[in-house]
C-alpha cells in the first residue's frame, strides 16, 4: 500500500526537479542552439556567407553530439558537470549534460525552420540594402517563428525524456523518483502515477507550443 501522506510531497518535489532541469536546460539550449543553427544556415552553400570548411565543422560537431546516446553522454560529460557543478548528481548537475544533449538538437531544428524561409524575401531585402546580419534578424528568424516554436516545443519534450532518463544515475527529478520509490521497492502504483505525472507535463508543454506556434502562424 502506497503512503501517500509521505511520498506525496516527494512527488511533488520530484515533479519541481523536473521542470527546474527542463527549463534551465532549455533556456541555455535556445541561447547556444539559435546561433549555432542560424551559422548553420549563413556559412552553408548559397547562405548570406558561404564558409565551406566552418559548415562543415560545425555540422560535423552538431552530427556528433546528436549521435550520442543520451545514457552514454552523461557518463562522457562526468568531469565537465562535476567542473561546473561541483557533483555529478542532483538536478541541477543534469542540467549540463541535458544543456549538451539539447543543443545540437535545437541547432537543427532552427537551420530546417530558417531553410522553410522564402528565398525571395531574403532576396529582396538584401536588394534593398540591407546587410547580412539584418537579414537574419528582420527577415530570416521572424518569418521562421512558428517553425522555430514549434521546434523548440520538441527539444522540451526530448528533454524531458532525457531527464527520467537521467533518474538511472541519480540525476534527480521524476525519473529518479520513480525508480526509488516505485521500481527498487515494487510499488507500482507508484510508478504510473509518475509515468501519468510525467506525460501530463508533456501534454501541457505540447498543446502550448502548439498553440503559440499556430497563433504565429496566423500573424504571419
Amino acid at each position: 500500500m502506497t503512503n501517500w501522506d509521505r511520498v506525496g510531497p516527494q512527488l511533488l518535489e520530484a515533479s519541481y526537479e523536473t521542470v527546474y532541469m527542463c527549463g534551465v536546460a532549455m533556456g541555455l539550449s535556445i541561447l547556444l542552439g539559435v546561433p549555432l543553427g542560424v551559422l548553420l544556415v549563413v556559412t552553408s552553400p548559397g547562405g548570406l556567407k558561404p564558409r565551406p570548411v566552418a559548415n562543415a565543422v560545425l555540422g560535423g560537431l552538431v552530427n556528433f553530439g546528436r549521435s550520442l546516446p543520451f545514457i552514454i553522454l552523461l557518463v562522457l560529460v562526468a568531469p565537465v558537470t562535476r567542473l561546473v557543478t561541483g557533483t555529478t548528481i542532483g538536478s541541477t548537475a543534469t542540467i549540463v549534460p541535458l544543456t549538451i544533449s539539447a543543443t545540437p538538437f535545437l541547432a537543427r531544428l532552427v537551420e530546417t525552420a530558417l531553410r522553410e524561409v522564402t528565398p525571395g524575401k531574403v532576396e529582396a531585402a538584401l536588394a534593398m540594402g540591407a546587410r547580412r546580419r539584418d537579414v537574419v534578424r528582420t527577415v530570416l528568424l521572424p518569418e521562421a517563428r512558428p517553425s522555430l516554436i514549434a521546434g523548440a516545443t520538441v527539444t522540451i519534450v526530448a528533454l524531458i525524456s532525457y531527464s527520467a532518463m537521467a533518474g538511472a544515475i541519480g540525476g534527480g527529478g521524476l525519473g529518479d523518483f520513480a525508480i526509488r520509490y516505485g521500481y527498487q521497492r515494487f510499488d507500482t502504483t507508484l510508478t504510473i502515477v509518475t509515468v501519468v505525472v510525467l506525460m501530463a507535463i508533456v501534454q501541457v508543454v505540447q498543446l502550448t507550443g502548439d498553440r503559440l506556434a499556430h497563433r504565429l502562424a496566423h500573424r504571419s
